[in-house]
């Protein structure tokens, strides 16, 4: 055995060097917060909960090592006075585009750390936001019993929505003026090009009509389609998830994608949010093409890192929005006017629905 001598100015660079490795990552560990026994993530619910622990939440415990604790729904209403008393009980929140425009503006929201978060997969208008983290897209479509009205012979367009002589039955829709107003002039024969702005007293005059064949102003996700499955309703509006969801499990539902109002969907971290770092953990976690793939393939809702669609089940694109047959079809939400008119319409919209 040969024994090689190490200088003694090699040996001390070498001392020098493995301490300064060793330093370094002392320091990374030191920057990196203790671990907290759990995080909690406000989501919307049912089968999305379901997809997003399948998906992204089961990861991040692998990963991390911290529980994720969920709770719902969602509540922009509840953010706000959250951060306003300093009461914090979310980490991350899921949140509707509106609603996190208005969020990021009134100061509510933790900056996204891109260190941390990368984007850099993602379309490259989305790539430097600020405050809000984009999920994916969604869309509020129709959805019909196929025992009401069998192949070929169901609504095709909310005209045929509000039609209640050649398409009987209950309905059901969301108890909120988002969607509602763009369906009421869509049913009222305005070109979807032309739905923004809002002709606001035309709209509420169409939905004085339907009204009365409403049978469920549905509140939560999960039961806008399981108000078809058991039968409450004939048709309905719904996230288009909720209704491949109940789809795959059997039930005998159609979806139309025909002026479905397509949307952004996002994840914010409450500004001064208990173990906010981590929450930004689990917005990264997010990012990822090949979770991400897991969540389309569960709930057809396509997310916005462009190498998702590589680990998107062939069988499943046409459920998603942004299939090439599908997206044409739809109309996209004007977030800016709900930002501006939100709150008029949320007010007008609660007396609306209470009025007989």
């Amino acid at each position: 055995m040969v024994l090689l001598r190490v200088p003694s100015r090699v040996k001390a660079g070498l001392f020098f060097l493995g301490n300064a490795m060793l330093g370094t990552a002392a320091a990374a560990q030191a920057q990196e917060p203790p671990k907290p026994p759990q995080i909690v993530f406000n989501d919307s619910g049912g089968d999305m909960q379901k997809a997003m622990r399948d998906s992204f939440y089961n990861e991040f415990e692998k990963r991390f090592g911290i529980r994720v604790v969920t709770t719902s729904p969602v509540d922009a209403g509840k953010l706000k006075a959250m951060v306003e008393s300093g009461n914090i009980e979310w980490t991350v929140t899921e949140i509707g585009p509106e609603e996190a425009m208005l969020a990021e503006k009134e100061g509510l929201l933790e900056p996204l750390d891109h260190k941390i978060i990368d984007l850099s997969d993602y379309p490259k208008h989305l790539q430097d936001r600020k405050y809000i983290m984009p999920k994916g897209v969604y869309t509020t479509v129709m959805g019909y019993s196929t025992d009401a009205f069998p192949a070929g012979k169901g609504p095709t367009s909310w005209a045929d929505f509000w039609d209640v002589k050649k398409f009987p039955g209950p309905r059901t829709l969301r108890d909120s003026p988002i969607d509602n107003l763009e369906f009421a002039l869509l049913a009222d024969g305005v070109a979807p090009d032309k739905v923004y702005p809002i002709d606001v007293a035309r709209a509420f005059k169409k939905l004085d009509e339907i009204k009365p064949h409403i049978t469920v102003w549905w509140k939560t996700g999960a039961q806008s389609a399981q108000l078809l499955v058991d039968k409450e309703a004939v048709m309905g509006s719904a996230w288009n998830g909720r209704y491949f969801v109940a789809i795959k499990n059997g039930a005998p539902l159609k979806i139309e994608w025909n002026q479905g109002m397509i949307k952004e969907s996002a994840f914010v971290i409450p500004k001064g949010a208990k173990d906010a770092y981590w929450g930004q953990k689990m917005l990264a976690v997010i990012t990822d093409a090949k979770a991400q793939g897991i969540y389309a393939n569960i709930i057809t809702y396509p997310g916005l890192n462009l190498k998702s669609m590589e680990y998107v089940k062939p069988e499943l694109q046409t459920f998603m929005p942004t299939h090439p047959d599908n997206l044409p079809k739809q109309v996209w939400t004007d977030a800016k006017w709900w930002l501006d008119n939100g709150k008029d319409m949320n007010e007008r919209w609660s007396k609306w629905i209470l009025a007989k």
